[in-house]
């Protein structure tokens, strides 16, 4: 006897897929069975590679194509179904996290609207549209999901964090969008759910993670001792998007090690 996380014959796309948490995804997805389409931002050849190790352009594709703003989320998702004619699934991973401290009272204008707009606005594009195909298609059979969507957020959004407050400020939204799209879709077949990861070891990580004086604090604050790996991310995203997870919605599942305990 097995069990598996099937999701043959379905559409997914993934924002930030060229790398980390997002690369991870692409190929748990496809392992799978689902087709999956992914955006990168520059990394050219990661993509391409990504794309060929996952079966080619039949199954897995890769655009080129910033997010920014509502409207660059909205052009992503109409190539993502003009490429493979519906959609299923979509998971909200791309995002900025300035690396240097930025103190509140010295943050510049132009640093809170790039992060909010690559974190929260293009979202907003993307969600809207991924939406509207969901409610188009309509549920396959009764009872069935007509739509998933995953946004990913981070502890920051929960606890906040210092001299960061503009990347906390839009995963905290991240996790009211969630609940709000819950309640008002869910009723459709449409579940909306939210991973909400502690630290990972990806390269945007790596500056603070790599860090002499950071990086042991860092750890000394996750009672597993460790940041997860982006395979350990990837897990709980395919779940939410899988029948076994048939009964969540507007969930927040966190992934983090310990280290943020919220009920």
């Amino acid at each position: 006897m097995s069990v598996e996380l099937s999701l043959t014959g379905k559409v997914a796309l993934i924002t930030g897929g060229s790398r980390g948490i997002g690369a991870e995804t692409v190929r748990l997805f496809r392992k799978a069975g689902a087709r999956v389409a992914f955006n990168y931002r520059a990394a050219q050849p990661a993509a391409q590679a990504l794309v060929e190790e996952c079966g080619g352009p039949n199954n897995c594709i890769a655009f080129k194509q910033e997010l920014a703003s509502p409207e660059e989320g909205r052009e992503l998702v109409f190539k993502a179904i003009a490429a493979f004619g519906r959609l299923d699934c979509l998971i909200v991973n791309h995002g900025i996290w300035p690396p240097h401290d930025a103190p509140i009272a010295e943050m510049t204008d132009a640093q809170w609207r790039e992060t909010l707009g690559v974190n929260l606005d293009s979202v907003f594009g993307l969600v809207q549209t991924a939406t509207g195909q969901f409610q188009k298609q309509g549920r396959p059979e009764p009872g069935k999901a007509a739509g998933h969507i995953v946004l990913i957020s981070s502890t920051a959004g929960q606890r906040g964090e210092a001299f960061h407050a503009d990347y906390a400020v839009t995963k905290g939204a991240l996790i009211s969008f969630t609940k709000s799209l819950s309640s008002e879709l869910a009723r459709d077949g449409i579940y909306a759910n939210c991973v909400a990861p502690g630290w990972v070891a990806t390269e945007m990580s790596a500056p603070a993670l790599d860090h002499p004086e950071i990086g042991p604090r860092v750890f000394a604050g996750i009672p597993v001792g460790r940041a997860a790996t982006p395979l350990e991310i990837a897990g709980p995203i395919l779940f939410l998007c899988t029948p076994y997870a048939g009964f969540m919605s507007g969930e927040i599942v966190n992934v983090n090690g310990g280290a943020v305990l919220v009920g």
